[in-house]
């Protein structure tokens, strides 16, 4: 590798720099206990994490820009990163160097009201937006599964998704306007406050699910929705995974109503989250269930909805229906849901989330397959996810009496094949977590050369000396070094 792409340490002196830039208290430097939580996100596998240099806590875009501009003339690389929050190892310092951190730009720019627009920085919490703008009737439609905890930064870097996607679509589509630091350090405004705009290349969704490769994001202008007045979710219980996926394109398509949200957990999901929550659902007769969402304008509308879709469920097999017209018994409907992951992190810490996506009218064809490759390794696969949009979490778990050195080896095999699986029914690995560097020796799986090729250019065009977030997504130099 030539010296051209090779990274130098953090030294004192340029910490001394980046103190002046920021401040010395936003600097964590020399301190491996401060720094190990920024080595990793929610991915708890120890052979994704990489240690960062150096941490540094930004107060705004010319204070990136100035870091950024240090970083090329050091030749030392940064990683973006918000709450830490992904499951792909994007925000994972994979070179080391340093990891800037956006906590501190949490504050709301302006609320524009009369254009339902909202412009944030990037380290506010998604579901505070939310929080804000309820009493006025409005809603941030781009509803990711973890609003309690994410950064709204973050979620445009991956193009968030989430349990409304099938009716509101995920990030991007609210997505109006960024401001953006640039690979070079340069401050660039994309877009603003307008709902349509052809003029030039739509640079703002190359940003959004760059993940942090093309540029870091200091404002953020999304694109706000009236909050529906009526909301009903069904838990619809089935004797088996088939019968309740075989469902979901129907509802979709036979019924003529877009639902909000159609959630899947097979039994293995639920049941092992219940016993983590103490739930008393009564899932002990069903082999999978789904957790269906229906909102609108009036109770009438909701109510019609609901009940064509629960006899629709009803006369392909459901063994029951359970209806939740009210907050408190829909919390416990998706508490159950949004809990799956930390369920099975307590029950086995040993696994693998993952976020595959087919056309809807496979998921039928996947969940099969899955089946067949969860016999064929001797492992657990549960599945949940938002079957509505195809984007299933198919998690590996290991087998409690394997060894982790059988458990690492048999994992990339079973991934590989998952993949596979996915790309066969024209699908692909990822709906919503990213590639980052989790993923990306598997994208040659779904994406031809020329398309690597493609990205491999954007990269280099933009930020010709490999410094914002390397190591991610596409190895645009396969020789750089990891540190």
């Amino acid at each position: 590798m030539t010296s051209q792409f090779s990274y130098n340490p953090v030294t004192p002196a340029i910490v001394e720099e980046l103190s002046g830039i920021v401040g010395e208290k936003y600097v964590v430097y020399g301190d491996p206990e401060k720094l190990e939580p920024y080595s990793h996100d929610e991915v708890a596998d120890p052979q994704y994490a990489h240690m960062p240099e150096a941490l540094v806590r930004p107060g705004g875009a010319g204070e990136i820009a100035e870091i950024i501009k240090l970083a090329n003339r050091e030749r030392i690389p940064v990683t973006p990163r918000g709450a830490g929050s992904g499951l792909s190892c994007g925000a994972v310092p994979v070179m080391g160097g340093i990891v800037l951190l956006c906590d501190r730009m949490d504050k709301v720019i302006e609320y524009d009201k009369e254009n339902m627009m909202i412009t944030v920085e990037p380290g506010i919490v998604t579901n505070d937006i939310n929080t804000l703008i309820r009493e006025d009737g409005l809603f941030y439609a781009g509803y990711p599964m973890s609003t309690e905890t994410c950064h709204i930064g973050g979620n445009v870097a991956e193009n968030a998704g989430g349990g409304k996607a099938i009716k509101y679509g995920v990030t991007g589509r609210y997505v109006t306007g960024l401001e953006v630091v640039t690979p070079k350090g340069e401050i660039v405004e994309l877009g603003g406050k307008r709902v349509k705009d052809v003029t030039g290349y739509n640079l703002i969704q190359l940003m959004i699910g760059s993940e942090g490769t093309l540029g870091v994001f200091t404002k953020i202008t999304l694109r706000l929705m009236p909050l529906p007045k009526v909301v009903v979710d069904l838990l619809v219980l089935f004797k088996t995974t088939r019968e309740a996926i075989d469902i979901v394109p129907s509802i979709v398509t036979s019924s003529g109503i877009i639902p909000t949200a159609i959630e899947f957990m097979d039994r293995t999901a639920v049941q092992v989250t219940c016993d983590y929550l103490n739930e008393t659902i009564p899932y002990q007769a069903a082999g999978a269930m789904l957790l269906i969402t229906v909102d609108g304008p009036d109770a009438a509308r909701v109510e019609h909805e609901y009940e064509v879709i629960g006899e629709l469920c009803l006369n392909s097999g459901a063994i029951d229906v359970l209806v939740a017209d009210n907050p408190t018994k829909s919390e416990r409907f998706w508490k159950v849901r949004r809990s799956i992951p930390d369920a099975f992190r307590v029950d086995s810490p040993h696994l693998s989330v993952e976020d595959i996506v087919v056309p809807i009218s496979k998921i039928p064809e996947m969940v099969a397959g899955l089946e067949e490759l969860s016999r064929k390794y001797d492992v657990r696969i549960p599945c949940f996810g938002h079957a509505g949009d195809g984007n299933l979490h198919a998690t590996p778990v290991m087998n409690p009496q394997w060894t982790i050195e059988r458990w690492h080896e048999t994992l990339e095999d079973l991934l590989v094949d998952i993949y596979k699986l996915a790309s066969s029914f024209g699908g692909t690995i990822s709906g919503e977590h990213g590639i980052g560097s989790k993923r990306k020796k598997h994208m040659p799986l779904v994406c031809s050369e020329a398309h690597l090729d493609m990205m491999r250019s954007i990269k280099l065009a933009l930020d010709p000396n490999y410094i914002l977030n390397p190591g991610k997504i596409v190895d645009v130099y396969p020789a750089a070094r990891t540190r």
